[in-house]
């Protein structure tokens, strides 16, 4: 990877999308979580249409995956003519002046998104130690590279980062993986009920903050991390309907480039009790 990213954006995607080619060829059982993921949220699509769009988010996840070098490595000029940021306006309005909890969904440009981010705003975020120890070290390395951000095991307190936000660094939060029964309540993704962290709601009621999206877009030339407004009337009237309205956010997300969506973790393995497993 550190050979890698010496090359020229176009060839290194190129080399990206043909490592996610392989990993579609071999990897049978991840190719059958996506599957099933795309079977139940997309129920209409034919199975031609779904191995299509399995195939090209492997591409995706293949480039992201070889793109990591890019952050780890590449000069800070390089990262910021690669990862452009639009609506920035929106979290400069806050930065400082009030907790904001930037809701990054799990598309393959999130390293990006935090990196480029990271170059501009001191944040906090949580992260998940990897199996493989010399990888879950690089990652954490290289999402260190800039600024003073504040880095989080899901092992660790809540608290630190809460505390962080109050002082004014946005809470970088990915709230769209199943972590299992903990904190969790059952809401409709694509129609299918999943198991879908309450943190955006209690994190947002307990700080005041704002809740502000933050997109990555993979695009040919590089990415692009979106920027939104912040959310009117949030929190609303009550955990489940936040919850709620942040899967109907990220459906509406998703459907803009599906193939980018990481379609790769089994998103529903958590099940009501009784119910069978999915996968």
């Amino acid at each position: 990877m550190w050979l890698l990213h010496w090359l020229p954006l176009p060839v290194l995607a190129a080399l990206g999308r043909t490592f996610g080619r392989l990993l579609h060829a071999f990897g049978r059982e991840r190719r059958h979580i996506a599957l099933t993921n795309l079977s139940l949220c997309f129920p209409g699509m034919s199975e031609a249409q779904k191995s299509a769009l399995a195939r090209r988010h492997f591409e995706a996840f293949g480039r992201s995956f070889l793109e990591r070098g890019l952050l780890w490595w590449a000069s800070a000029a390089r990262i910021r003519r690669l990862v452009r940021m639009s609506g920035r306006e929106h979290l400069d309005a806050l930065y400082g002046k009030q907790p904001v909890i930037l809701l990054v969904p799990h598309f393959v440009g999130l390293d990006m998104a935090w990196t480029r981010m990271s170059m501009d705003y001191d944040m906090s975020g949580i992260y998940a130690n990897q199996k493989n120890l010399l990888f879950n070290s690089a990652l954490y390395k290289g999402r260190a590279r800039f600024g003073e951000s504040l880095m989080l095991s899901r092992q660790e307190s809540t608290r630190k980062g809460l505390k962080a936000m109050k002082a004014g660094m946005p809470f970088f939060y990915l709230p769209d993986m199943d972590f299992g029964e903990r904190d969790t309540i059952f809401v409709p993704f694509f129609g299918f009920p999943a198991a879908t962290i309450t943190g955006l709601s209690r994190l947002g009621r307990l700080a005041g903050a704002a809740v502000v999206p933050a997109i990555a877009h993979m695009k040919d030339d590089g990415y692009v991390v979106e920027i939104g407004a912040p959310w009117p009337d949030f929190p609303g009237e009550s955990i489940e309907a936040d919850t709620r309205r942040m899967n109907a956010f990220i459906e509406a997300e998703v459907l803009k480039m599906p193939e980018q969506y990481f379609w790769l973790h089994k998103r529903f393995k958590t099940r009501p009790p009784g119910e069978k497993g999915v996968y």
